[in-house]
Protein backbone atom coordinates (compact mmCIF):
# COMPACT_ATOMS: atom_id res chain seq x y z
CA UNK A 1 0.00 0.00 0.00
CA UNK A 2 1.38 3.41 -0.99
CA UNK A 3 1.88 5.91 1.85
CA UNK A 4 1.84 9.61 1.02
CA UNK A 5 4.77 11.47 2.56
CA UNK A 6 4.00 14.54 4.72
CA UNK A 7 4.29 18.13 3.61
CA UNK A 8 7.67 19.76 4.15
CA UNK A 9 8.09 21.59 7.45
CA UNK A 10 5.50 19.56 9.38
CA UNK A 11 6.36 17.09 12.12
CA UNK A 12 5.13 13.66 11.09
CA UNK A 13 4.73 10.80 13.57
CA UNK A 14 5.91 8.17 11.03
CA UNK A 15 8.51 9.95 8.89
CA UNK A 16 11.38 12.20 10.00
CA UNK A 17 12.40 15.41 8.19
CA UNK A 18 14.37 13.36 5.64
CA UNK A 19 11.32 11.15 4.95
CA UNK A 20 12.95 8.21 6.69
CA UNK A 21 10.79 6.03 8.91
CA UNK A 22 11.34 6.72 12.59
CA UNK A 23 12.97 3.65 14.22
CA UNK A 24 10.15 2.99 16.68
CA UNK A 25 7.61 3.08 13.81
CA UNK A 26 9.34 0.51 11.59
CA UNK A 27 6.90 -2.36 12.45
CA UNK A 28 3.96 -0.09 11.59
CA UNK A 29 5.52 0.92 8.29
CA UNK A 30 6.22 -2.72 7.39
CA UNK A 31 2.57 -3.56 8.06
CA UNK A 32 1.30 -0.66 5.96
CA UNK A 33 3.54 -1.49 3.01
CA UNK A 34 2.55 -5.17 3.09
CA UNK A 35 -1.18 -4.54 3.55
CA UNK A 36 -3.66 -4.77 0.72
CA UNK A 37 -5.72 -1.58 0.39
CA UNK A 38 -8.93 -3.47 -0.38
CA UNK A 39 -8.47 -5.61 2.74
CA UNK A 40 -7.98 -2.50 4.89
CA UNK A 41 -11.12 -0.97 3.41
CA UNK A 42 -13.04 -4.15 4.23
CA UNK A 43 -11.70 -4.10 7.79
CA UNK A 44 -12.82 -0.50 8.13
CA UNK A 45 -16.35 -1.42 7.09
CA UNK A 46 -16.27 -4.30 9.59
CA UNK A 47 -15.17 -1.90 12.33
CA UNK A 48 -18.08 0.45 11.55
CA UNK A 49 -20.57 -2.41 11.78
CA UNK A 50 -19.13 -3.57 15.09
CA UNK A 51 -19.11 -0.07 16.58
CA UNK A 52 -22.74 0.39 15.52
CA UNK A 53 -23.75 -2.93 17.09
CA UNK A 54 -21.98 -2.06 20.33
CA UNK A 55 -23.71 1.33 20.43
CA UNK A 56 -20.43 3.26 20.29
CA UNK A 57 -22.00 6.47 19.04
CA UNK A 58 -22.36 10.08 20.07
CA UNK A 59 -24.96 12.79 19.65
CA UNK A 60 -24.38 16.22 18.14
CA UNK A 61 -26.84 18.62 19.72
CA UNK A 62 -28.99 20.55 17.32
CA UNK A 63 -28.62 18.19 14.38
CA UNK A 64 -31.79 17.31 12.54
CA UNK A 65 -30.59 13.96 11.25
CA UNK A 66 -31.45 12.43 14.52
CA UNK A 67 -29.87 10.96 17.43
CA UNK A 68 -26.63 9.09 17.24
CA UNK A 69 -23.81 8.76 14.78
CA UNK A 70 -20.50 6.94 14.69
CA UNK A 71 -17.22 8.64 15.46
CA UNK A 72 -15.04 7.78 12.46
CA UNK A 73 -12.36 5.27 13.49
CA UNK A 74 -9.05 5.14 11.65
CA UNK A 75 -7.33 1.77 11.46
CA UNK A 76 -3.76 3.12 11.36
CA UNK A 77 -2.52 3.55 14.95
CA UNK A 78 -0.48 6.46 16.24
CA UNK A 79 2.81 5.27 17.78
CA UNK A 80 4.55 7.03 20.69
CA UNK A 81 8.05 5.99 21.74
CA UNK A 82 8.82 4.89 25.30
CA UNK A 83 11.20 7.84 25.69
CA UNK A 84 8.52 10.35 24.65
CA UNK A 85 5.97 8.78 27.00
CA UNK A 86 8.38 8.98 29.93
CA UNK A 87 8.62 12.76 29.45
CA UNK A 88 4.88 13.12 28.87
CA UNK A 89 3.83 11.10 31.92
CA UNK A 90 6.21 13.05 34.19
CA UNK A 91 4.92 16.35 32.85
CA UNK A 92 1.28 15.28 33.20
CA UNK A 93 1.77 14.23 36.85
CA UNK A 94 3.44 17.55 37.60
CA UNK A 95 0.72 19.58 35.90
CA UNK A 96 -2.26 17.80 37.49
CA UNK A 97 -0.65 17.97 40.93
CA UNK A 98 -0.22 21.76 40.58
CA UNK A 99 -3.79 22.22 39.31
CA UNK A 100 -5.21 20.34 42.30
CA UNK A 101 -3.06 22.46 44.62
CA UNK A 102 -4.38 25.58 42.89
CA UNK A 103 -8.00 24.51 43.33
CA UNK A 104 -7.51 23.80 47.02
CA UNK A 105 -5.78 27.16 47.46
CA UNK A 106 -8.46 29.31 45.80
CA UNK A 107 -11.14 27.81 48.05
CA UNK A 108 -9.09 28.05 51.26
CA UNK A 109 -6.00 30.22 51.70
CA UNK A 110 -5.90 32.30 48.47
CA UNK A 111 -2.09 32.36 48.59
CA UNK A 112 -1.69 32.62 44.82
CA UNK A 113 -3.94 35.69 44.76
CA UNK A 114 -2.18 37.27 47.75
CA UNK A 115 1.15 36.72 45.97
CA UNK A 116 -0.16 38.54 42.89
CA UNK A 117 0.35 35.62 40.50
CA UNK A 118 -3.36 35.83 39.63
CA UNK A 119 -5.69 38.75 40.25
CA UNK A 120 -8.70 38.41 42.53
CA UNK A 121 -10.96 39.26 39.59
CA UNK A 122 -9.59 36.40 37.48
CA UNK A 123 -10.40 33.91 40.21
CA UNK A 124 -13.44 35.13 42.10
CA UNK A 125 -15.29 36.67 39.14
CA UNK A 126 -14.80 33.54 37.07
CA UNK A 127 -18.22 32.06 36.15
CA UNK A 128 -17.01 28.62 37.23
CA UNK A 129 -15.96 29.73 40.72
CA UNK A 130 -18.21 28.26 43.41
CA UNK A 131 -18.22 30.43 46.59
CA UNK A 132 -20.00 27.60 48.44
CA UNK A 133 -16.83 25.49 48.09
CA UNK A 134 -14.84 27.88 50.27
CA UNK A 135 -13.44 26.21 53.40
CA UNK A 136 -15.03 22.88 52.45
CA UNK A 137 -12.58 20.12 53.32
CA UNK A 138 -12.31 17.41 50.69
CA UNK A 139 -10.65 14.02 51.22
CA UNK A 140 -6.94 14.27 50.34
CA UNK A 141 -7.58 17.85 49.16
CA UNK A 142 -8.43 16.47 45.73
CA UNK A 143 -10.69 18.34 43.33
CA UNK A 144 -9.97 16.83 39.93
CA UNK A 145 -9.83 13.05 40.30
CA UNK A 146 -10.07 12.53 36.53
CA UNK A 147 -8.28 14.99 34.25
CA UNK A 148 -8.02 14.96 30.46
CA UNK A 149 -5.06 16.99 29.25
CA UNK A 150 -5.07 17.90 25.55
CA UNK A 151 -1.64 17.83 23.91
CA UNK A 152 -0.28 18.58 20.48
CA UNK A 153 3.14 18.07 18.95
CA UNK A 154 4.49 21.10 17.09
CA UNK A 155 6.97 21.37 14.20
CA UNK A 156 9.83 21.54 16.68
CA UNK A 157 9.00 17.99 17.82
CA UNK A 158 8.02 19.05 21.34
CA UNK A 159 4.65 18.37 22.97
CA UNK A 160 2.59 21.38 24.07
CA UNK A 161 -0.43 21.42 26.37
CA UNK A 162 -3.35 22.88 24.46
CA UNK A 163 -5.90 22.85 27.30
CA UNK A 164 -6.77 21.21 30.60
CA UNK A 165 -10.12 19.41 31.07
CA UNK A 166 -10.87 19.07 34.77
CA UNK A 167 -14.67 18.96 35.03
CA UNK A 168 -16.10 15.96 33.16
CA UNK A 169 -13.43 14.98 30.60
CA UNK A 170 -14.80 12.47 28.10
CA UNK A 171 -13.42 10.13 25.48
CA UNK A 172 -11.70 7.42 27.48
CA UNK A 173 -14.25 4.79 26.38
CA UNK A 174 -13.23 5.41 22.77
CA UNK A 175 -9.59 4.93 23.75
CA UNK A 176 -10.46 1.52 25.21
CA UNK A 177 -12.76 0.41 22.41
CA UNK A 178 -10.28 1.52 19.75
CA UNK A 179 -7.69 -0.80 21.28
CA UNK A 180 -10.16 -3.67 21.48
CA UNK A 181 -11.12 -3.14 17.86
CA UNK A 182 -7.51 -3.16 16.67
CA UNK A 183 -6.75 -6.34 18.61
CA UNK A 184 -9.82 -7.98 17.13
CA UNK A 185 -9.16 -6.95 13.54
CA UNK A 186 -5.35 -7.18 13.45
CA UNK A 187 -4.13 -9.47 16.25
CA UNK A 188 -0.98 -10.29 14.29
CA UNK A 189 0.07 -6.63 14.36
CA UNK A 190 0.52 -6.66 18.14
CA UNK A 191 3.06 -9.46 17.86
CA UNK A 192 5.37 -7.12 15.94
CA UNK A 193 5.69 -4.37 18.56
CA UNK A 194 5.78 -4.16 22.40
CA UNK A 195 2.59 -2.12 22.81
CA UNK A 196 1.75 -1.10 26.39
CA UNK A 197 -1.74 -2.22 27.50
CA UNK A 198 -4.59 0.17 28.33
CA UNK A 199 -7.36 -2.27 29.26
CA UNK A 200 -6.70 -1.85 33.00
CA UNK A 201 -8.00 1.74 32.94
CA UNK A 202 -11.45 0.84 34.40
CA UNK A 203 -9.71 -0.90 37.32
CA UNK A 204 -7.57 2.19 37.94
CA UNK A 205 -10.63 4.44 37.67
CA UNK A 206 -12.54 2.29 40.17
CA UNK A 207 -9.57 2.39 42.52
CA UNK A 208 -9.37 6.18 42.17
CA UNK A 209 -13.07 6.67 42.86
CA UNK A 210 -13.00 4.45 45.94
CA UNK A 211 -9.96 6.38 47.18
CA UNK A 212 -11.99 9.61 46.86
CA UNK A 213 -13.80 8.60 50.07
CA UNK A 214 -12.13 7.95 53.40
CA UNK A 215 -14.73 5.28 54.21
CA UNK A 216 -13.74 1.63 53.90
CA UNK A 217 -15.41 -0.07 50.91
CA UNK A 218 -17.41 2.97 49.78
CA UNK A 219 -20.34 2.57 47.39
CA UNK A 220 -19.66 4.25 44.03
CA UNK A 221 -22.20 5.26 41.38
CA UNK A 222 -21.93 6.96 37.99
CA UNK A 223 -24.44 9.80 37.63
CA UNK A 224 -25.50 10.41 34.03
CA UNK A 225 -27.90 12.98 32.53
CA UNK A 226 -29.47 10.10 30.62
CA UNK A 227 -29.36 8.32 27.30
CA UNK A 228 -29.85 11.48 25.22
CA UNK A 229 -26.55 12.91 26.44
CA UNK A 230 -23.78 12.88 23.81
CA UNK A 231 -21.48 10.81 26.05
CA UNK A 232 -24.08 8.38 27.40
CA UNK A 233 -22.34 5.39 25.83
CA UNK A 234 -19.24 6.25 27.85
CA UNK A 235 -21.17 6.63 31.11
CA UNK A 236 -22.79 3.20 30.70
CA UNK A 237 -19.56 1.63 29.47
CA UNK A 238 -17.47 2.81 32.44
CA UNK A 239 -20.12 1.87 35.01
CA UNK A 240 -20.34 -1.61 33.50
CA UNK A 241 -16.56 -2.03 33.34
CA UNK A 242 -16.13 -0.93 36.98
CA UNK A 243 -19.04 -3.02 38.21
CA UNK A 244 -20.87 -0.04 39.75
CA UNK A 245 -24.38 1.31 39.26
CA UNK A 246 -25.26 3.75 36.50
CA UNK A 247 -27.87 6.13 37.89
CA UNK A 248 -29.89 9.14 36.79
CA UNK A 249 -31.16 11.85 39.10
CA UNK A 250 -34.51 10.08 39.51
CA UNK A 251 -32.70 7.01 40.90
CA UNK A 252 -31.31 8.97 43.85
CA UNK A 253 -32.78 10.77 46.83
CA UNK A 254 -31.45 12.59 49.87
CA UNK A 255 -32.51 11.88 53.44
CA UNK A 256 -30.92 13.58 56.46
CA UNK A 257 -28.09 14.89 54.28
CA UNK A 258 -27.20 11.42 53.02
CA UNK A 259 -27.58 10.22 49.44
CA UNK A 260 -29.36 6.96 48.66
CA UNK A 261 -30.10 5.10 45.47
CA UNK A 262 -33.25 3.12 44.97
CA UNK A 263 -32.69 -0.62 44.58
CA UNK A 264 -34.93 -3.68 44.42
CA UNK A 265 -33.98 -4.50 48.03
CA UNK A 266 -34.45 -0.98 49.37
CA UNK A 267 -32.38 2.21 49.67
CA UNK A 268 -28.59 1.93 49.54
CA UNK A 269 -26.36 4.79 50.64
CA UNK A 270 -23.99 6.19 47.99
CA UNK A 271 -20.61 7.45 49.15
CA UNK A 272 -18.94 8.53 45.89
CA UNK A 273 -20.66 9.94 42.81
CA UNK A 274 -18.71 10.00 39.56
CA UNK A 275 -20.84 12.74 38.14
CA UNK A 276 -21.13 13.51 34.45
CA UNK A 277 -23.43 16.48 35.05
CA UNK A 278 -22.33 20.12 35.22
CA UNK A 279 -22.26 21.95 38.55
CA UNK A 280 -25.37 24.02 37.93
CA UNK A 281 -27.58 21.00 37.21
CA UNK A 282 -26.62 18.77 40.15
CA UNK A 283 -29.17 20.13 42.60
CA UNK A 284 -32.20 22.28 41.65
CA UNK A 285 -32.29 23.66 45.19
CA UNK A 286 -28.76 25.05 44.94
CA UNK A 287 -28.25 25.55 41.20
CA UNK A 288 -30.58 25.77 38.23
CA UNK A 289 -34.11 25.46 39.69
CA UNK A 290 -35.38 24.02 36.38
CA UNK A 291 -32.90 21.17 36.37
CA UNK A 292 -34.50 17.72 36.05
CA UNK A 293 -31.11 16.01 35.91
CA UNK A 294 -29.94 16.38 39.48
CA UNK A 295 -31.17 15.52 42.96
CA UNK A 296 -32.82 17.94 45.43
CA UNK A 297 -30.67 18.20 48.54
CA UNK A 298 -27.54 16.78 46.88
CA UNK A 299 -25.50 19.91 47.51
CA UNK A 300 -26.36 19.91 51.23
CA UNK A 301 -25.25 16.27 51.48
CA UNK A 302 -22.01 17.20 49.74
CA UNK A 303 -21.41 20.15 52.05
CA UNK A 304 -22.01 17.87 55.02
CA UNK A 305 -19.25 15.53 53.86
CA UNK A 306 -21.59 12.56 53.46
CA UNK A 307 -20.92 12.11 49.75
CA UNK A 308 -17.92 12.85 47.51
CA UNK A 309 -18.16 14.15 43.96
CA UNK A 310 -15.63 13.19 41.35
CA UNK A 311 -14.83 15.65 40.07
CA UNK A 312 -15.48 18.20 42.79
CA UNK A 313 -17.71 21.21 42.25
CA UNK A 314 -15.87 24.34 41.23
CA UNK A 315 -13.07 22.64 39.29
CA UNK A 316 -14.06 24.57 36.17
CA UNK A 317 -12.02 27.58 37.31
CA UNK A 318 -8.81 25.66 36.63
CA UNK A 319 -9.71 24.58 33.10
CA UNK A 320 -10.98 27.98 32.02
CA UNK A 321 -8.92 29.07 29.01
CA UNK A 322 -8.25 32.45 30.63
CA UNK A 323 -6.55 30.65 33.55
CA UNK A 324 -4.58 28.30 31.28
CA UNK A 325 -1.70 30.76 30.61
CA UNK A 326 -0.90 30.77 34.34
CA UNK A 327 -0.47 27.00 34.83
CA UNK A 328 3.33 27.18 34.40
CA UNK A 329 3.34 29.85 37.14
CA UNK A 330 1.23 27.53 39.32
CA UNK A 331 3.82 24.77 38.91
CA UNK A 332 6.57 27.13 40.02
CA UNK A 333 4.46 28.62 42.85
CA UNK A 334 3.15 25.39 44.40
CA UNK A 335 5.83 22.84 43.50
CA UNK A 336 8.96 24.96 43.17
CA UNK A 337 9.72 23.26 39.85
CA UNK A 338 10.10 24.29 36.24
CA UNK A 339 7.30 23.01 33.98
CA UNK A 340 8.17 19.85 32.09
CA UNK A 341 5.48 20.40 29.45
CA UNK A 342 5.19 23.65 27.53
CA UNK A 343 2.15 25.87 27.22
CA UNK A 344 1.11 27.36 23.89
CA UNK A 345 1.87 31.14 23.95
CA UNK A 346 -1.42 32.86 24.77
CA UNK A 347 -2.79 36.39 24.61
CA UNK A 348 -5.51 37.25 27.12
CA UNK A 349 -7.91 39.63 25.40
CA UNK A 350 -8.99 41.11 28.73
CA UNK A 351 -5.62 42.92 28.72
CA UNK A 352 -5.76 46.04 26.53
CA UNK A 353 -2.25 45.49 25.20
CA UNK A 354 -3.00 41.86 24.27
CA UNK A 355 -6.34 42.83 22.71
CA UNK A 356 -4.63 45.43 20.53
CA UNK A 357 -2.13 42.84 19.30
CA UNK A 358 -4.84 40.25 18.62
CA UNK A 359 -6.99 42.67 16.61
CA UNK A 360 -3.96 43.69 14.55
CA UNK A 361 -2.97 40.07 13.84
CA UNK A 362 -6.38 38.39 13.78
CA UNK A 363 -5.76 36.68 10.44
CA UNK A 364 -2.70 34.91 11.90
CA UNK A 365 -4.16 33.67 15.20
CA UNK A 366 -6.56 31.15 16.69
CA UNK A 367 -9.17 32.84 18.90
CA UNK A 368 -11.13 30.81 21.46
CA UNK A 369 -13.91 31.45 23.92
CA UNK A 370 -12.57 31.14 27.46
CA UNK A 371 -15.57 28.95 28.31
CA UNK A 372 -15.80 27.25 24.91
CA UNK A 373 -15.55 23.53 24.17
CA UNK A 374 -15.94 21.04 21.37
CA UNK A 375 -14.38 23.29 18.72
CA UNK A 376 -17.29 25.75 18.87
CA UNK A 377 -16.91 29.51 19.32
CA UNK A 378 -13.47 29.42 17.73
CA UNK A 379 -11.79 31.32 14.90
CA UNK A 380 -8.84 29.92 12.95
CA UNK A 381 -7.50 33.13 11.47
CA UNK A 382 -5.47 31.80 8.51
CA UNK A 383 -8.51 29.84 7.24
CA UNK A 384 -11.17 32.47 8.01
CA UNK A 385 -13.01 34.63 5.50
CA UNK A 386 -13.00 38.42 5.66
CA UNK A 387 -16.56 38.29 6.95
CA UNK A 388 -15.60 35.87 9.76
CA UNK A 389 -12.60 38.01 10.71
CA UNK A 390 -14.77 41.13 10.85
CA UNK A 391 -17.40 39.32 12.95
CA UNK A 392 -14.82 38.12 15.48
CA UNK A 393 -13.23 41.55 15.67
CA UNK A 394 -16.63 42.92 16.72
CA UNK A 395 -17.02 40.16 19.31
CA UNK A 396 -13.58 40.88 20.77
CA UNK A 397 -14.22 44.60 21.02
CA UNK A 398 -17.60 44.05 22.69
CA UNK A 399 -16.54 41.43 25.26
CA UNK A 400 -12.76 41.00 25.24
CA UNK A 401 -12.69 39.22 28.62
CA UNK A 402 -14.47 36.23 27.08
CA UNK A 403 -11.65 35.39 24.65
CA UNK A 404 -8.03 34.31 24.42
CA UNK A 405 -5.84 34.02 21.32
CA UNK A 406 -2.95 31.75 20.38
CA UNK A 407 -0.60 31.39 17.42
CA UNK A 408 -1.62 28.89 14.77
CA UNK A 409 0.51 25.88 15.67
CA UNK A 410 0.96 23.14 13.11
CA UNK A 411 -0.27 19.95 14.74
CA UNK A 412 1.82 16.90 13.89
CA UNK A 413 0.52 14.52 11.24
CA UNK A 414 0.11 10.77 11.08
CA UNK A 415 -0.73 8.40 8.21
CA UNK A 416 -4.50 8.05 8.04
CA UNK A 417 -6.71 5.88 5.86
CA UNK A 418 -8.83 8.30 3.81
CA UNK A 419 -10.73 8.12 0.52
CA UNK A 420 -7.66 8.83 -1.59
CA UNK A 421 -5.53 6.23 0.21
CA UNK A 422 -3.10 6.63 3.11
CA UNK A 423 -2.33 10.29 3.66
CA UNK A 424 -1.05 12.46 6.55
CA UNK A 425 -3.68 14.11 8.75
CA UNK A 426 -3.31 16.38 11.78
CA UNK A 427 -3.96 14.99 15.27
CA UNK A 428 -3.83 15.65 19.00
CA UNK A 429 -3.69 13.49 22.13
CA UNK A 430 -5.79 13.42 25.32
CA UNK A 431 -4.19 11.33 28.10
CA UNK A 432 -6.38 10.68 31.16
CA UNK A 433 -4.75 11.34 34.53
CA UNK A 434 -6.26 9.79 37.68
CA UNK A 435 -5.60 11.32 41.12
CA UNK A 436 -6.37 9.23 44.21
CA UNK A 437 -3.94 7.91 46.79
CA UNK A 438 -1.42 8.47 44.00
CA UNK A 439 -1.44 9.83 40.46
CA UNK A 440 -1.90 7.11 37.83
CA UNK A 441 -2.55 6.84 34.10
CA UNK A 442 -2.49 4.20 31.40
CA UNK A 443 0.10 4.70 28.63
CA UNK A 444 -1.27 6.83 25.83
CA UNK A 445 -4.74 8.28 25.65
CA UNK A 446 -7.31 9.24 23.06
CA UNK A 447 -5.84 10.32 19.73
CA UNK A 448 -8.23 12.50 17.73
CA UNK A 449 -7.56 13.10 14.06
CA UNK A 450 -8.80 15.74 11.62
CA UNK A 451 -9.98 13.73 8.62
CA UNK A 452 -10.23 16.68 6.23
CA UNK A 453 -7.03 17.53 4.38
CA UNK A 454 -5.29 20.48 6.03
CA UNK A 455 -7.85 20.79 8.83
CA UNK A 456 -6.62 21.46 12.36
CA UNK A 457 -10.00 20.78 14.04
CA UNK A 458 -9.99 17.27 15.52
CA UNK A 459 -13.23 17.38 17.56
CA UNK A 460 -15.72 14.63 16.72
CA UNK A 461 -18.51 17.22 16.74
CA UNK A 462 -16.64 19.01 13.94
CA UNK A 463 -16.00 15.96 11.75
CA UNK A 464 -12.89 14.52 13.39
CA UNK A 465 -12.17 10.85 14.05
CA UNK A 466 -10.11 8.75 16.45
CA UNK A 467 -7.16 6.34 16.34
CA UNK A 468 -5.69 3.72 18.60
CA UNK A 469 -2.70 5.13 20.49
CA UNK A 470 0.32 2.88 20.91
CA UNK A 471 2.92 3.60 23.56
CA UNK A 472 5.83 1.22 23.18
CA UNK A 473 7.19 -0.45 26.31
CA UNK A 474 10.70 -0.34 24.90
CA UNK A 475 12.32 1.51 22.03
CA UNK A 476 14.54 0.00 19.32
CA UNK A 477 18.26 0.35 19.98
Amino acid sequence: MLIQTPAEGLYDELFDSDNRVRPHCKPLENWLVDSDEDLIAEKRREANVLFQRLGITFNVYGEDQGADRLIPFDLIPRVISAADWQILSSGLRQRVQALNRFLHDIYHNFEIVKAGVLSAEQVFANPQYQPGMQNLKLPRNLYSHIAGIDLIRHNDGDFYVLEDNLRCPSGVSYMLENRRMMMRLFPELFASAPVAPVDHYPALLGETLRAASLKPNPTVAVLTPGRFNSAYFEHAFLARQMGVELVEGADLFVRKNRVYMKTTVGPQQVDVIYRRIDDDFLDPLAGNPKSMLGVPGLYAAYRSGNVVFANAMGTGVADDKSIYPFVPDMIRFYLGEEPILKNVPTWSCRKPKDLKYVLEHLSELVVKEAQGAGGYGMLIGPKATKKELSHFADLLKAKPHLYIAQPTLSLSTCPTFVEEGVAPRHLDLRPFVLSGKKIQMVPGGLTRVALKEGSLVVNSSQGGGTKDTWVLEGDPC
